[in-house]
């Protein structure tokens, strides 16, 4: 038990430091070849801080074990509207959704967050529900791409965070950054082999169903990156940042992760209980912060904590379930 514990936490630490460096990397790659500040921000940030989740995914589905990476994203997307949202609003006051388009996005989000639980009521993720999955996300950054004008008034200059707005002069610079950030992807497959190994040996040792200790540790371990930049971001007062990362990462995680993972290999599910209370908090967890997103375009202090309360309510569920 002890050798799991230790190779889980060194693998999250891992993970997230693997993946803060390709992020700054990617920005900076970016920046060099004159992709718009636009999609570094919105599009590539939310994929990019989604990478642990989507290699935890591909880990487990080469493992032929579907259910954690399902699992890692109810929590992933719970802990993302939740926890996430809670601390960088404690610490800004307050995170604004300025535009129409920003607030429509919300309702877009929570849609796509469904969409993994609809598609599973008949027991199975298919490879034809991977397929729709992903045309999704397709539909959705086509959308995105065409109401581009608009979300930049929303979200101005957001790809200059602190040590990511430095611009890469040479060649022999971006070469480095490339050489830099292909190592970094490989550290985080390796990490990802990681967590999934040592999740599945606590599950055994403690005789618990692998979807909770996706949905509590797994899921924990692979937000680390979002908790990070929100942070990151807010302390550099780029607070317009943190809303479109996570809800852009809400959405990679339902599309992109689950759908690439029930290509290599589909999910079934035989018993339904242990989903059961995620499920029902993925649905109040989207309800409000649609809710809070869309009255006062904006979640203060007062939402945060409220949001706060949800994620300890899910953790204590979880655990009194067990």
């Amino acid at each position: 038990m002890i050798l799991e514990i230790i190779i889980f936490i060194i693998s999250s630490f891992v993970l997230a430091r693997s993946s803060k460096v390709i992020v700054q990397k990617l920005v900076r790659i970016a920046r060099f070849l004159k992709w718009s500040e636009f999609i570094v921000s919105f599009l590539i940030m939310s994929a990019i801080t989604s990478f642990p989740e989507l290699f935890v995914g591909i880990a487990s589905a080469l493992h032929k074990r579907p259910e954690l990476s399902f699992g890692n994203i109810i929590g992933s997307n719970i802990i993302n509207l939740t926890l996430v949202v809670a601390i960088p609003v404690l610490i800004a006051g307050v995170l604004e959704l300025k535009s129409k388009m920003a607030q429509k996005t919300a309702v877009f989000t929570s849609i796509i967050a469904v969409l993994p639980i609809l598609l599973i009521i008949d027991g199975t993720l298919s490879r034809a529900d991977g397929l729709v999955l992903l045309i999704c996300l397709a539909l959705y950054v086509s959308w995105v791409l065409k109401g581009k004008k608009k979300f930049e008034k929303a979200f101005t200059n957001t790809a200059t965070v602190g040590e990511w707005k430095e611009e890469p002069k040479s060649n022999k610079v971006i070469l480095k950054d490339l050489t830099i950030f292909s190592v970094a992807v490989a550290i985080l497959l390796l990490s990802a082999e990681g967590i999934v190994w040592s999740a599945t040996g606590l599950a055994s040792i403690f005789g618990v169903p692998l979807i909770i200790v996706s949905i509590l540790l797994v899921a924990l371990g692979t937000n680390l990156p979002e908790l990070i930049f929100s942070m990151k971001a807010v302390s550099l007062k780029h607070k317009d940042m943190v809303l479109g990362n996570l809800m852009g990462s809400v959405i990679v995680n339902s599309t992109l992760v689950l759908g690439v993972t029930v290509l290599i290999y589909p999910l079934q599910l035989f018993n339904y209980s242990p989903y059961i209370a995620g499920v029902i908090f993925t649905i109040i967890t989207l309800l409000f912060f649609v809710l809070f997103a869309r009255t006062h375009k904006q979640i203060d202090r007062k939402e945060g904590v409220f949001l706060l309360v949800v994620y300890i309510a899910f953790v204590v569920v979880q655990f009194l379930i067990r």
